[in-house]
């Protein structure tokens, strides 16, 4: 059985996941309003996903809310 990463704060993010994470919790259209593909938007998801110790967008954007963003 491997271990659960821990979540870590928002603080960890970098100021782009910060950026997607805002716009994701918007509902908002990210890889268009950025200009970058849907790659990059799904590889920063991931990360965020990571360090936060979610496991999908919704879980994600909770945080995010909750933290008073």
């Amino acid at each position: 059985m491997s271990a659960q990463p821990q979540p870590t704060s928002l603080a960890s993010l970098s100021p782009r996941e910060t950026t997607v994470l805002e716009m994701t919790s918007k509902g908002l259209k990210i890889a268009e309003r950025l200009d970058v593909s849907v790659h990059a938007v799904k590889f920063h998801l991931a990360s965020i996903y990571r360090k936060l110790g979610v496991g999908n967008r919704t879980e994600a954007a909770v945080a995010y809310l909750r933290a008073g963003r």
